[in-house]
């Protein structure tokens, strides 16, 4: 992405988040990386912010979520005093500040992407996981660290686990404190994919670009009906598909995308 086309989110003082923006691209950078890009509740509401923003945008039309420096996230900073002392504590910044950023990704009406640079650990792993795709550098690492301190998984991340990896394995990892490196995670299917170190900016740009040029309306009805998917009967399911296709049957990237499929050529849509 061109610096000189990028515009800075204005409301980051603090530097531990850089949006950037590209066309209808966004780029989302957890930039602590002196401490692995852990997360401090003053940073979890600057996320909060910064989605907002993306959300209000009529021209968004891709998020890209990574880290900076040699981690993903780390997770909860520890040192974050006054953010998990006790069970009080614990369950004002999950509920105040993780639960609201995990909402506004699903809610997000556009497709979000995970590149995970390095290790992810904790609640770090399940931002990832909150993610629509989520792609990985070969030698990161999901760590399910939670058990390690006496905790559980939050922020959607037990929802995630079991869903994804099945409640036998997602169980195991968790009680265990487990760490599955990249590939592995690729292979078992909590994730989409794992790149080499040197092609992952390559192919993280290469995914976004084939996103962001994608029928973006269809996307975030497609991402709409998969989460309702996690809870619906068969049949609610049915019926909600049917409307949200016909929302998607109404809109100018299905008349271009028909059109294009006639004339034979490639379809140009604009995301409406």
């Amino acid at each position: 992405m061109s610096e000189s086309a990028n515009r800075q989110n204005d409301n980051q003082a603090d530097d531990s988040i850089h949006l950037q923006q590209v066309g209808g691209v966004y780029r989302l950078t957890l930039n602590r990386p002196q401490r692995l890009n852990a997360l401090t509740r003053e940073m979890l509401s600057r996320i909060s912010d910064a989605l907002a923003d993306i959300a209000a945008d009529a021209g968004a039309r891709l998020l890209v979520i990574t880290g900076a420096g040699r981690a993903f996230s780390a997770g909860q900073d520890l040192t974050d005093k006054g953010a998990i002392e006790d069970g009080r504590a614990c369950r004002n910044t999950v509920e105040r500040y993780y639960n609201p950023v995990i909402r506004q990704i699903h809610s997000l009406e556009l497709p979000v992407v995970a590149a995970v640079n390095g290790i992810a650990a904790g609640a770090g792993v399940s931002l990832a996981l909150a993610c629509d795709i989520v792609i990985a550098v070969d030698s990161a690492a999901f760590d399910i660290a939670f058990a390690r301190i006496g905790l559980i998984p939050d922020a959607g991340g037990t929802h995630q686990l079991q869903r994804l990896l099945g409640p036998a394995r997602a169980r195991a990892l968790a009680m265990l404190g487990e760490k599955l490196a990249a590939p592995e995670a690729a292979r078992l299917g909590l994730i989409h994919r794992a790149v080499a170190d040197d092609t992952f900016e390559a192919e993280v740009n290469a995914l976004a670009q084939r996103l962001a040029e994608g029928p973006t309306r269809a996307l975030a009805l497609m991402k709409q009906a998969f989460h309702a998917g996690d809870h619906h009967s068969l049949e609610q399911q049915l019926a909600l598909e049917a409307e949200l296709q016909a929302q998607a049957a109404d809109s100018e990237d299905f008349a271009e995308g028909l059109a294009a499929f006639l004339a034979k050529r490639a379809p140009r849509f604009k995301g409406m």
